[in-house]
């Protein structure tokens, strides 16, 4: 039973938390900045139901709109918990992010979203 307990920790240092409480920022900090990840990220899979200009937002409710950096720092936590690392809740459809682009949408997000 040890064993297995110090494979769990291992484990779970290694990859992004589930929840955003527990969601760390590499010490290094990160090279992930809204201009090289965060906007395309958010454009390309967030945009298309949770942007204020969408008039279909297909069951999207109108308190989460993600159209700029700001919006998105003050959604961090809601946007992590649904979509970063494992949480795999959104987008929903056939052209989900993939593992990589989740986790760094993890990394970003815990780092604070630079």
């Amino acid at each position: 039973m040890p064993s297995f307990f110090v494979l769990a920790l291992t484990a779970s240092a290694c990859g992004p938390s589930d929840e955003f409480e527990e969601a760390i920022c590499p010490e290094e900090g990160t090279d992930l900045t809204y201009e090289n990840f965060g906007k395309t990220f958010m454009d390309r899979h967030c945009q298309y139901c949770h942007g204020s200009w969408v008039e279909e937002r297909r069951g999207a409710p109108g308190a989460y709109t993600f159209d700029d950096h700001d919006s998105i720092i003050d959604q961090a936590e809601h946007i992590y918990n649904r979509s970063a690392g494992d949480n795999t809740s959104m987008p929903p459809g056939p052209d989900d992010p993939d593992v990589e682009e989740r986790d760094m949408l993890a990394e970003w997000l815990a780092c604070g979203a630079p």
